[in-house]
């Protein structure tokens, strides 16, 4: 069934706090987490133009919007569209879907990518990789002009970490017990689990780089996030981890109200 999303209540705040409340709400309607998730992703798409290079995210959420670009691609309503897809599962979708895909070595500046986020934060700030795919969507987001960001309501935190999910770390298979110890050493003030992710018949997740992931799970507030991301990336053996930092340009935020749209400034 299709979801119409213009009645919905929508406001564009600039301030930076997350929970914020509109006066005057509408009444909550009762909708699914995915159909959150879809009315986020069709209002994400709205920033869409023909022309363009888009980076095209991975995950739940994310799938939502590559489905609508393929349609309005069939439509005619959008043309000469390039995506650069964040993993072989969305190269698969677009591809299915007739979406024209090239890559970063042709296209190193991307127009707008869009994706979902496992968590975000009052300052943007996100954890993403839950799905696996974050050494990709970094490095796509990361050369994007404009990186749009769908979530429902249930992924604000008021910090990173805040929801005990996972902190995705990718690493190299080599010694991953070590590294992972590492890992779990680094951030043990902050009440620190490492685990390494498991797939399919309780081996190791692979992800699309041939490497591991170790999901990282902290009690406290981390603080300084910047610090911590650096201190990360500078252990042997790591490859990336699932902050994205300062890099959101625009949260959607579908919930029962209706979509809240957060810009960074």
């Amino acid at each position: 069934m299709a979801l119409a999303y213009d009645p919905l209540f929508i406001t564009s705040d600039k301030s930076l706090s997350a929970f914020d409340v509109a006066s005057s709400p509408p009444q909550p309607m009762n909708l699914t987490q995915d159909e959150l998730k879809r009315i986020a992703a069709y209002k994400a798409v709205e920033f869409v133009e023909s022309g363009m290079v888009l980076g095209l995210g991975t995950g739940s959420t994310a799938k939502h919007a590559v489905d609508r670009i393929g349609e309005l691609l069939r439509q005619g309503k959008l043309e000469n569209i390039v995506g650069i897809p964040t993993s072989k599962k969305t190269q698969e979708q677009a591809l299915s879907l007739g979406i024209p895909l090239s890559d970063l070595d042709a296209h190193p500046v991307i127009d707008l990518s869009i994706d979902g986020a496992d968590e975000v934060d009052p300052f943007l700030n996100l954890v993403k990789g839950r799905g696996g795919s974050l050494l990709r969507e970094k490095m796509i987001e990361g050369a994007s002009k404009k990186f749009v960001v769908i979530v429902d309501e249930s992924k604000m935190v008021k910090h990173i970490g805040g929801s005990k999910l996972a902190l995705p770390v990718e690493i190299v298979p080599f010694c991953w017990k070590f590294t992972a110890e590492k890992l779990r050493s680094l951030l043990e003030g902050y009440g620190c689990e490492a685990n390494l992710r498991l797939g399919e018949k309780g081996k190791a997740f692979v992800t699309d780089n041939g490497n591991y992931i170790v999901d990282m799970h902290v009690e406290e507030d981390m603080g300084d996030l910047g610090a911590v991301s650096d201190a990360i990336l500078r252990l042997p053996g790591v490859v990336e981890h699932g902050m994205f930092l300062d890099m959101a340009s625009t949260v959607i935020i579908a919930g029962e109200l209706g979509v809240k749209i957060k810009n960074k400034h």
